[in-house]
């Protein structure tokens, strides 16, 4: 196997950095010290901290978002309801494993403050993730999706703070608020029960 280029080993460094300590905590000098590249290489591939952090986000919609919860949960779930409450299964593993990070698009938001760039980028990246909770909403039916779409990530997100606080169990919890939710969102048919609805 291939050793990974300077800019992989700048970018794998940062990851793995950032999203254990945040963005403030860690030095640039840290960064170039354990990939093992000069300062000039660094500066190379990215002119400035912030456009590493820009690409470690990018890098963490894929990985973490597009891959790891996206994906996994539509391969879970039977149906499309299903594959939504999926997500929060994919949540309690994560909050359960001993290297659990948070949020990163959350914690860089706050680090930085919406109006930053990296905010900014960190907000786009999470309306990303809103796209995605619409996508499945249209895919079971539901009504009002975009809305959906925002329920649904408050759940989301309010899920990783409590488990950052210590609950890890707050998927769980979660999960039994999102049921609702999707059912709240489910267009009746005539007889007036929700299309879709399980016992």
């Amino acid at each position: 196997m291939s050793k990974p280029n300077a800019r992989e080993r700048i970018l794998q460094t940062a990851y793995e950095l950032f999203t254990q300590r945040g963005v403030r905590d860690v030095p640039v000098d840290e960064i170039i010290r354990r990939s093992g590249v000069a300062i000039a290489t660094f500066y190379r591939h990215f002119r400035s901290k912030d456009e590493l952090v820009t690409a470690f986000l990018s890098r963490r919609e894929q990985l973490w978002t597009s891959d790891s919860v996206v994906s996994a949960a539509r391969e879970r779930g039977s149906d499309p309801v299903a594959k939504l409450l999926a997500i929060f299964d994919v949540f309690d593993e994560w909050f359960h494993r001993e290297n659990f990070e948070g949020d990163s698009f959350v914690n860089v938001l706050i680090e930085m403050g919406a109006n930053h760039p990296l905010g900014k980028a960190s907000i786009g990246h999470l309306a990303n993730v809103r796209k995605n909770l619409e996508e499945l909403a249209i895919e079971a039916g539901l009504r009002e999706p975009k809305e959906f779409a925002f329920s649904y990530q408050i759940l989301m997100k309010g899920s990783i703070i409590e488990a950052t606080m210590g609950d890890l169990n707050s998927a769980k919890r979660a999960q039994h608020m999102a049921a609702s939710l999707i059912k709240d969102f489910q267009v009746a048919d005539e007889t007036g029960d929700a299309e879709g609805a399980t016992a």
